[in-house]
């Protein structure tokens, strides 16, 4: 059986570029910046002031000065700096000439236009032109999510209208004549269909537009309309259920009779053993296991970096170490076992977890650790690698 790294790189290997657009600023929010972005000016684009107090020599600290001026911010000052003299200044307003400090209002005493210095040093309180980002710095990377504070450096660099990478579209399937929607009561045998909404959520996250097809009922004439309707429509299409070995798990037969090369149908994973890959042309498809825990982790450590990997994302899961607060045993070493964790007071706790039914353990989990194939467990104090959710 593949191994999860082997599975994993078969997926990534086989990811395909979106294509390339403009959108204004603010739409690019949650986009991947699918060029690099220089700075058109120096951060700050002048000295300014990092505080309000008065703009003076610092070889004049010890006289009594002359006000010359108001600075406030957003005007140029209208006299340089000589000996015996200063500027009433406010923060972020521009440093006048012959100024090499500026000395916080609250070190000073006035008297008219008088005032003199109360303490005996005092830091330059000045921001230096150029000192954040020079004129042609490259400020952001091609690859990166943008989130707000990258929204101000666009801002700032006067990108306004920065290409992005389209979003792709991802076509949502569920399988079972158990299921039925969330706003119907479930009659005896049956569930609602959580599945598919989760991966709607999870998709979202991506930057991705998810798109419902509904649920499939456990034929292969209907799982067969509905999964080619998806194809047509989407760049990568994640049907949940009906991807085992059981007398109604019809996804892999017809997944082939649409054309869909199968790449693989299970890997050694705990939970999620039957999750199939497979490609037609450009599409792909995701075979999830229906159990709601299976769906949401594969998504989370495979499905989700192929997404994000094809809209042109660089990030990687994002891992802390940290030691364990409680030993973890496993049942089983044959496979790769995920287990949810939860962070408190600087070490790593499992969440009480009954299994790939229980979703609800995800709510209180804050990462995921990972308990190799061939291991037993781990034990408390181990340094664990923990992935964040």
């Amino acid at each position: 059986m593949l191994s999860f790294e082997e599975a994993y790189t078969i997926v990534m290997n086989h990811v395909r570029l979106s294509g390339i657009e403009h959108v204004s600023m603010m739409d690019s929010l949650g986009r991947i910046l699918a060029e690099d972005i220089q700075s058109d000016v120096d951060m700050p684009p002048f000295d300014k002031s990092a505080v309000d107090g008065f703009a003076c020599r610092m070889a004049d600290l010890g006289k009594d000065l002359e006000v010359a001026e108001t600075i406030p911010a957003g005007k140029t000052p209208e006299h340089s700096i000589s000996e015996g003299t200063c500027a009433r200044i406010m923060t972020g307003a521009m440093v006048p000439e012959g100024a090499d400090c500026v000395i916080m209002v609250e070190d000073t005493i006035r008297e008219n236009e008088m005032i003199r210095f109360t303490k005996k040093e005092t830091a330059r309180n000045i921001c230096y032109k150029g000192e954040d980002v020079k004129g042609g710095d490259m400020v952001l990377t091609a690859g990166t999510m943008i989130g707000p504070p990258h929204i101000a450096v666009l801002a700032a660099a006067g990108a306004v209208s920065p290409k992005v990478h389209t979003r792709i579209q991802v076509g949502i399937l569920s399988t079972g004549d158990e299921l039925v929607e969330p706003d119907h009561i479930p009659s005896p045998s049956k569930i609602r269909n959580t599945n598919a909404w989760q991966l709607m959520a999870q998709v979202s996250s991506t930057g991705a537009n998810p798109n419902y097809g509904g649920i499939a009922f456990d034929t292969e004439s209907a799982l067969s309309a509905m999964l080619a309707d998806s194809l047509d429509r989407n760049d990568v299409v994640l049907v949940t259920g009906g991807v085992s070995i059981g007398d109604f798990d019809y996804v892999p037969k017809v997944l082939e009779r649409l054309d869909v090369e199968i790449l693989f149908k299970s890997f050694a994973i705990r939970p999620g053993r039957p999750t199939i890959f497979g490609k037609r042309g450009n599409q792909f498809v995701f075979g999830l296991p229906g159990n709601p825990v299976s769906s949401f982790v594969l998504f989370e450590v495979m499905v989700r970096p192929f997404i994000l990997k094809m809209m042109g994302c660089s990030a990687e899961p994002l891992i802390i170490r940290l030691p364990l607060g409680a030993s973890i045993p496993k049942r089983r070493s044959d496979r790769k076992s995920l287990i949810p964790v939860r962070i408190e007071n600087g070490v790593v706790l499992p969440v009480e977890y009954h299994g790939s039914a229980h979703i609800n353990a995800y709510t209180r989990a804050q990462g995921i650790l990972a308990i190799e194939t061939g291991s037993n467990g781990m034990e408390k104090g181990e340094i664990a690698d923990v992935r964040l959710l």
